[in-house]
């Protein structure tokens, strides 16, 4: 039997805020502003998104001298489909979840 693997909730967390503007380019700091999460949690994600082919990433140059480039995220067509998708299972999940189930 094949195990169905659900996202993390910290995974929904950075497909929603990906998701309020898929085309736009993120930098990673502004990603952890929005969602909370530590850069310890965010950047393994978005690694995993981007070598599943959900996210394109590309290097920013450094706005001024002595400044390290900044790597830029956004959602791929597919990994815009897949966040709508994963994120409405998870409301469905929480529908169906007896009261008080869900953290």
């Amino acid at each position: 039997m094949q195990r169905i693997r659900r996202s993390s909730n910290q995974t929904l967390l950075l497909l929603r805020g990906l998701l309020d503007q898929p085309r736009q380019w993120r930098h990673g700091y502004d990603l952890s502003q929005e969602t909370g999460l530590p850069s310890g949690t965010l950047y393994p994600i978005l690694v995993r998104l981007a070598d599943r082919g959900l996210l394109e990433s590309k290097w920013e140059p450094a706005p001024e001298p002595g400044r390290p480039p900044r790597h830029l995220y956004r959602l791929t067509a597919k990994g815009s489909a897949y966040a709508r998708n994963e994120l409405e299972a998870d409301e469905a999940r929480a529908l169906d979840a007896p009261e008080g189930s869900r953290a």
